[in-house]
């Protein structure tokens, strides 16, 4: 009964971790990397979701392109670290995708764009899925 208890607790942990980890990872590659090599319009607030979406036009191509690198980095990476800490289960890194996923959907349906960056943004998170489950399966032992 322990042993279950401590094995549920660690991919509890694992779960929370993954998330934070993916999250962060997208911070760096979407704010503090695509921001600074291809810089906002000065007077923009990338927070407010209404001036995004009046101005998407105006947002510089290469920061676009590294929204789309840092949605699939987060969910490989998160799904890497959650399937790393569980070692005994995908379970984990699936819910950290899965809201990776819908994070991304969510933003997709939210916000206008154009089509290529509708299309490699959801496609590209999918790949990024599937890139995860495969990299995170490496790391799940069966073994006791």
């Amino acid at each position: 009964m322990a042993l279950t208890k401590q094995i549920i607790m660690k991919n509890v942990l694992a779960t929370i971790i993954g998330f934070i980890v993916a999250s962060v990872t997208v911070y760096i590659f979407e704010s503090l990397i695509g921001h600074n090599l291809f810089p906002l319009p000065e007077g923009s607030n990338p927070m407010d979701m209404e001036w995004i979406k009046n101005n998407m036009d105006q947002i510089p191509m290469g920061s676009k392109i590294f929204v789309v690198i840092a949605h699939f980095a987060g969910i490989v990476v998160g799904m890497l670290v959650a399937a790393m800490i569980s070692k005994k289960s995908m379970v984990p890194s699936y819910i950290v995708g899965g809201l990776m996923l819908a994070a991304t959907f969510f933003n997709i349906v939210m916000l206008p764009k154009e089509l290529w960056f509708t299309l490699s943004d959801g496609v590209f998170v999918i790949v990024g899925f599937l890139v995860g489950r495969q990299l995170g399966m490496k790391k799940i032992t069966t073994e006791e």
